[in-house]
């Protein structure tokens, strides 16, 4: 709240404290710089649902001022600074009429309409000082506050838990961060932790978006019984170390690195600029730091492109290179797939799925949910057959995210299938899943590996090759 910044934005699940906190700020200022607090929610059809409580509260609990007006429709301090409460929905054009405050906020702005953001930051903080602010608990990654607000800084927001510029500063609180959490509260985020949905507990507890789609491949309590599977189940990596790198050009899409030591997930990584041969170089430098056994990467688009520099790379190593093209059939088509369930039919890869991008994220299912049932319900499983995600690895939320929000497309002929990249972000508004797809990559068995080293074209007359 004191951060220079204009726009100061909270975001959270329940409990985090965001009301109370901005509430009390604002109490305080008011009656030490005389500013009048102008209160927004997008639907307010009385006083009953504004912040009109939050500043009773903060006046006769927490602050314990004397000397204060407080009216069933203000509050007042003692230097004439007051309150006012407005329902954005109703009449937008009045929020224009808001110009000589140098303090709004706008509660549960997640429901907040594009019309009115749209009108609120012009109108307030043309005012030298003055301070836009948020409280909001996420919901669809799609509505209006979340699109202005969020998304486009999802990424320092996971990494870091804040993102600031000279126009926003932008906060994630939870429980954790509440001064005044108590018992009560306690027993109910266990309650629900425990006996929720993971997805349902992270939006309502953890501050997450509430858009899972239907149908998602991978549960968040899998992934979440894998970090540091290996200490917690007593196994280590061994076998063979593998890498595999997602590229990308320039643009909005991050390059993807991968890296794994038998079960044991050591390392995963993004890097969000240079170009598709700076990606390159980026990735093989990780794979070579690692001493790794093997080497694939994307080659569906531009990946395809990249042989001789990945050649190049590992030139004189004893590394087995592939190209990895999830658009094509299964791998071993005639072999048998068995379900982990235990109930589905057994089928054989090629009646199983539809191509390799589905068969690697089946089995990156699967390795992930053997090892949920041997960590929470304590069922046996073969390490070899499970999977575990170092927590040291600093991109864990991100890959998270991305792996938990991996979508099954329906498949007439009743093959497993996943919606393509370009179908996730036109569908689902999804970012492209960089890190995941690396992480499926490695799910490829060092046995299903050929060795593809880079032969040169013949050369033309001409001198092109």
């Amino acid at each position: 709240m004191n951060k220079p910044q204009p726009i100061i934005v909270m975001i959270g699940g329940r409990g985090a404290g965001k009301s109370v906190g901005v509430g009390d700020v604002l109490t305080f200022q008011m009656d030490t710089q005389r500013f009048d607090v102008y209160c927004l929610r997008e639907f307010q059809l009385s006083l009953e649902d504004s912040v009109h409580k939050v500043f009773k509260s903060s006046i006769q609990k927490r602050l314990k001022l004397e000397g204060w007006k407080i009216t069933d429709t203000y509050v007042e301090a003692p230097n004439g600074a007051r309150t006012t409460y407005r329902g954005a929905a109703r009449n937008p054009d009045n929020i224009q009429s808001a110009q000589d405050y140098l303090r709004s906020w706008f509660e549960e702005a997640h429901t907040a309409s594009e019309e009115s953001i749209d009108k609120l930051l012009p109108t307030i903080i043309r005012n030298p000082g003055a301070k836009c602010i948020f409280t909001a608990n996420p919901q669809s990654r799609n509505d209006p506050f979340s699109k202005r607000f969020i998304v486009p800084y999802l990424e320092q927001l996971t990494k870091h838990g804040f993102y600031e510029d000279e126009l926003h500063y932008i906060v994630k609180v939870n429980w954790r961060d509440n001064p005044w959490w108590n018992e009560e509260q306690e027993i109910l985020r266990k309650w629900d932790f425990e006996n929720l949905p993971r997805a349902k507990y992270d939006w309502i507890w953890e501050g997450m978006f509430n858009d899972q789609v239907d149908d998602s491949l991978i549960l968040p309590e899998w992934f979440d019984a894998c970090i540091d599977a290996h200490k917690k189940l007593g196994f280590v990596g061994s076998g063979a170390i593998l890498a595999a790198h997602d590229p990308s050009d320039q643009g909005e899409d991050s390059k993807g690195f991968a890296c794994r030591h038998g079960s044991v997930v050591l390392d995963v990584q993004e890097k969000e600029n240079g170009d598709v041969n700076e990606g390159c170089d980026w990735a093989t430098g990780l794979a070579i730091n690692a001493r790794v056994d093997a080497f694939t990467w994307d080659c569906d688009g531009m990946g395809v492109s990249l042989n001789r520099q990945v050649a190049d790379a590992f030139k004189s190593k004893n590394v087995t290179l592939t190209m990895f093209k999830g658009s094509e059939s299964p791998d071993h088509p005639d072999s048998v797939y068995e379900p982990v369930d235990g109930v589905t039919q057994q089928k054989t890869w090629g009646e199983a799925v539809k191509n390799k991008r589905a068969q690697y994220y089946l089995k990156l299912r699967d390795r992930m949910y053997r090892t949920y049932e041997a960590v929470v319900k304590g069922k046996y499983q073969d390490p070899d057959k499970m999977l575990s995600l170092s927590s040291t690895i600093s991109a864990l939320p991100q890959l998270r995210a991305e792996v938990c929000r991996m979508p099954v497309k329906p498949n007439g002929n009743g093959k497993f299938e996943l919606y393509t990249k370009a179908e996730m972000k036109s569908k689902f508004k999804f970012p492209s899943p960089n890190l995941a797809d690396a992480l499926m990559m490695l799910m490829r068995e060092p046995q299903s590996v050929v060795k593809q080293p880079y032969i040169p074209r013949p050369i033309k007359p001409n001198g092109r090759r």
